[in-house]
Parts: C-alpha cells; sequence; structure tokens
C-alpha cells in the first residue's frame, strides 16, 4: 500500500471527486429537496457521505470479490454510469428517479446524490491508480466543499443564479463524461 502525500495526486483525485460528486451542479435538486422536506442537515449529510465514501474505499473491492466481479468489470460498468451521469448533466434530462423521503439529509442527499454510484464507482477506479492517502485526503476535501455548499446553499443560490449554475452543471458534465471515456478505454483496452 503506497503512503506517500503527493500534492499534484491529491489535487487530482480532489478534481476527479469534485466532478463525479458535482454538489455545484446538483444545487437545483438539493433546493428542491429542501423546499419538499422542510430543511437540510449539512452535517449530517456530509458525515455519512464520508462514512459511506471510506467504507466503500477500503471493503469495495471485498465486495465485488465476494460475488466475483473483477474491479474491470466494475470500473466499465462504472464508466457507462458516468457517461449516463454525464449525459444527464449535459442534455439537462433526467434518467432515474426516485421516491421522495421524509427527510432528505441521508436519504437522497448523503446517497445516492453525494456518495452515490457514480462516487462509488469512480472511488474504487481510482483507487488502482492513485495512493490511499491521496484519495483520502480527496474525500476530506471534498466532503467540506459539500458542508460549506448545503451550509451556504441560499448565499450560492443567489451568487451564481440560475445561467450560473447552469453553466457549471454542464463544465463538470463535459469532465465527468471524460472521465468516463478514459475509464471506459483504460479497462477495454480501446
Amino acid at each position: 500500500m503506497n503512503l506517500q502525500f503527493d500534492i499534484i495526486e491529491i489535487l487530482k483525485v480532489t478534481m476527479v471527486l469534485f466532478a463525479v460528486i458535482d454538489v455545484i451542479g446538483s444545487i437545483p435538486i438539493i433546493i428542491s429537496l429542501k423546499q419538499k422536506t422542510g430543511g437540510i442537515n449539512a452535517s449530517k449529510a456530509s458525515v455519512v457521505s464520508f462514512g459511506i465514501m471510506i467504507v466503500f474505499l477500503f471493503v469495495g473491492q471485498t465486495i465485488l470479490d465476494i460475488i466475483g466481479i473483477s474491479i474491470g468489470d466494475f470500473a466499465i460498468a462504472g464508466s457507462i454510469l458516468l457517461f449516463i451521469v454525464a449525459f444527464e448533466m449535459i442534455l439537462g434530462v433526467q434518467i432515474a428517479k426516485d421516491a421522495m423521503p421524509a427527510t432528505a439529509s441521508i436519504i437522497p442527499l448523503a446517497f445516492p446524490l453525494i456518495a452515490g454510484t457514480g462516487t462509488l464507482t469512480t472511488l474504487l477506479s481510482i483507487r488502482a491508480e492513485y495512493n490511499i492517502i491521496s484519495i483520502i485526503t480527496a474525500i476530506f476535501f471534498n466532503v467540506i466543499i459539500v458542508y460549506v455548499v448545503l451550509r451556504n446553499l441560499d448565499r450560492i443560490e443567489k451568487i451564481l443564479g440560475a445561467g450560473g449554475i447552469a453553466i457549471i452543471k454542464k463544465v463538470f458534465g463535459i469532465i465527468l463524461l471524460a472521465l468516463a471515456i478514459k475509464l471506459f478505454r483504460k479497462y477495454t483496452g480501446l
């Protein structure tokens, strides 16, 4: 296990996770959740999503081994999922629709919005490429960003406006699409 502290690597992983988590692009969804449920607990959502990501980072591979799926298979499936998420972000369509629970801080905010299947797939995929310290640090930085966004949701909405949020969502959609293609090419040999 490589335990080096590499600033450039941490920045790379942080940006990849930031694009996959897409908390800025999710602001419209989070605002809708807040209106429907009456409030969002930023601390609870952040801690739970951090826990989910860390646990999956360490035991996700074991779970895959138990059910007989290789990291390559999971990465290819994840790249297709990331492609779909990017497609949703870029074109503004919604493919997946989930029912709304009474509280939004854990479900659907922490999981699957923040620590969703795209994030978990990405964690397993980048684990083969980057050292564990960089990944944990990147997860931590992203959870801090998520917390700050959730705590300042109203302010951010006013600053960015509808147009700004739409532009950011499209930009991160393109980044996510490129990541999906990179993962797919890496594990299929294309």
